[in-house]
This record gives structure tokens, C-alpha cells and sequence, in this order.
């Protein structure tokens, strides 16, 4: 399994959404901001809900 995205990098590539957002928005959005595969992988792999800002992200990544 890989580990997880170093947080910084990850809000970097989450620049620009509008919480709430749910887990696709936050895909394509990484997507959109060249992010690389494990970190859309990562993202790919967060429960399927609505996410109330950065924070809450960054915590269901990383409890993978």
C-alpha cells in the first residue's frame, strides 16, 4: 500500500474548491491541478461523502 500524500502537496492540488465538496469534486479537482497518481489514488480510496474543508480530507486520506 502506498502511503499517504504529504499533506502540503495534497491542498496544494486541492487549490480552489468550494467546501463542501464531495470525494469526485475533490478527484477531478486534483485532476484538474496535475496531481500525481498516488495522490489521486489516495483520494480515489476516501469514503464516499461530502468533505467539509481541507482538514476533513486531509484526515480520510490518511486513515486509509
Amino acid at each position: 500500500m502506498a502511503t499517504a500524500p504529504n499533506p502540503i502537496q495534497l491542498q496544494k492540488h486541492l487549490k480552489g474548491v468550494d467546501y463542501p465538496a464531495s470525494k469526485a469534486d475533490l478527484v477531478q479537482a486534483a485532476r484538474d491541478q496535475g496531481a500525481d497518481q498516488d495522490t489521486i489514488r489516495a483520494l480515489e480510496a476516501m469514503p464516499d461523502r461530502e468533505y467539509d474543508g481541507p482538514n476533513a480530507v486531509s484526515q480520510a486520506v490518511t486513515r486509509r
